[in-house]
């Protein structure tokens, strides 16, 4: 006999293989027969449908799964030193494939709960950062947990008390009460006096000892009209949430600033340019649209979604963004680079941020006293397709225009001498596209692609230029309407 196969059925004592490996010993020496069942013995792979776990294993299934020797198994499974991670990690990953459990030496414990909680997950910013830390809990070995507020629903504080009874080893809050300068901020006061280890990220409670991760609003809005600015736009609005959370009162305070040191306005003149609403695409569609109808040019929104709402809002006027309205967001949401047109938008740093929080939140686990200050992140300006340049003089064309109109012709007798296109008979007249054609060459700082007629301008959508009636993507009675619908 040059090779033996110990098959278990799951039932042996640990008596019982004592015994085998004794008689395995004595019959073969430390053979590597011997070494699979002194291995495999405690790996036992479960059957469906059974209490009783058979088990059927050599050190040569495991190591050709892992494409690694069979020595290389056996110190992994017994977890002595003299392998890289690497291959540590694919001989675990192949017990897993085999369908083994680990042995309990090699199993990873996690270091304990962390809750998240988030205002919602409908607006797609909040599942990125609940993505990026979760994936940052996870790598420094600790569960994360997930609670989402519903209108309506579980509140932030019922939410604190389930993970207060859970024994949480800290809470992470994402926009959440300390952002509304209204709310009660004793609740975060009482956390950290337990003491438990807390970060905030997006707000900011003055006096409550705990670090802060927020992106910079203020630049935010600063760099938004410093974009329309630089694009020829003076009556830029600004549409975004309730006044009362500080996130809207920073981007109020940059976009104010910008638009008196770039255009000189006056705060009595701001106050018509800005109208403050309810969050979300709804929102953002009946704000918008109440600048529009104060000649707005441009759009300055508070999020993705309220940006969204503007660009419904300048459609249903038969107005074309960006030829006649240009928008920018805030966030760059997922998808926000792939609606119709494509959102020009300030990034928020969310891998940065979610990551700079959780190693605040680590280092406050593990009793290193992490900084209690505001980290301030810089957004970034991402120019898409929803910003043009505004024609110099042009102001907003009034509901159901999508085009300019074009200047009659002088009267014949106030005409310029020496104009064949004039000075011959009507009859007798080139096209009328010749005529606009040198018209258009009088022009050379005009925009090229705004004075082609529409039917000819190259990167124009088809639908922004057909009759509102005619339009496929509007639905009149419609209440509500998802990121989806911007999808191209």
């Amino acid at each position: 006999m040059t090779k033996i196969e110990w098959v278990t059925t799951g039932m042996f004592t640990a008596a019982s293989i004592t015994v085998l490996a004794c008689w395995g010993q004595a019959a073969m020496g430390r053979s590597k027969a011997f070494r699979s069942m002194e291995v495999f013995a405690w790996l036992p792979q479960k059957v469906p449908g059974s209490t009783v776990t058979p088990m059927r294993a050599r050190l040569s299934d495991i190591a050709r799964q892992a494409e690694v020797s069979e020595a290389t198994v056996s110190r992994v499974l017994n977890d002595r030193p003299g392998v890289s991670a690497d291959t540590r990690q694919a001989v675990l990953t192949a017990l897993d494939v085999l369908g083994y459990e680990r042995p309990e030496r090699l199993r990873k414990r996690s270091a304990g709960l962390v809750g998240l909680v988030v205002p919602e997950l409908e607006n797609p910013i909040f599942p990125a950062f609940a993505q990026t830390i979760e994936s940052a809990l996870s790598q420094s070995g600790f569960t994360p947990v997930l609670c989402t507020q519903t209108p309506g629903g579980v509140t932030e504080d019922e939410y604190v008390e389930m993970l207060l009874d859970r024994q949480v080893s800290g809470i992470v809050f994402v926009s959440g009460l300390h952002a509304d300068t209204t709310a009660d901020h004793d609740r975060y006061r009482r956390l950290v006096d337990r003491p438990l280890p807390i970060v905030l990220i997006n707000g900011y409670a003055d006096g409550l000892d705990a670090p802060f991760i927020s992106c910079d609003d203020r630049l935010a809005g600063e760099l938004a009209v410093n974009h329309l600015v630089a694009l020829g736009h003076e009556r830029i609005g600004f549409v975004s949430g309730p006044h009362r959370f500080l996130n809207v009162q920073r981007k109020l305070e940059g976009y104010r600033t910008a638009m008196r040191r770039e255009l000189g306005v006056r705060d009595k003149e701001l106050d018509d340019l800005v109208a403050l609403t309810l969050f979300g695409v709804e929102g953002g569609e009946v704000a918008a649209g109440q600048l529009i109808a104060r000649g707005a040019t441009a759009i300055v929104c508070g999020s993705d979604l309220m940006a969204l709402g503007a660009i419904r809002a300048a459609r249903r006027r038969g107005l074309s963004v960006p030829r006649d309205i240009s928008v920018v967001g805030f966030d760059d949401s997922p998808l926000i680079a792939f609606t119709d047109p494509p959102l020009t938008t300030l990034r928020q740093p969310v891998a940065a941020m979610g990551n700079a929080a959780i190693r605040q939140l680590v280092d406050e686990i593990n009793g290193h006293g992490a900084p209690r200050s505001e980290y301030v992140f810089s957004p970034e300006l991402v120019v898409r397709g929803s910003t043009a340049i505004n024609k110099a003089g042009r102001t907003t064309p009034k509901p159901g225009r999508t085009t300019d109109t074009a200047t009659p012709d002088p009267e014949p007798a106030k005409r310029p001498a020496g104009n064949p296109a004039h000075d011959a008979e009507p009859g007798r007249r080139p096209t009328e596209s010749a005529t606009h054609d040198t018209e258009s060459a009088r022009h050379p700082t005009e925009n090229p692609v705004h004075d082609l007629d529409p039917a000819t301008r190259p990167v124009e959508n088809a639908a922004y230029d057909a009759e509102p009636s005619g339009r496929t993507t509007e639905s009149a009675g419609r209440g509500t309407e998802s990121v989806a619908s911007f999808i191209a």
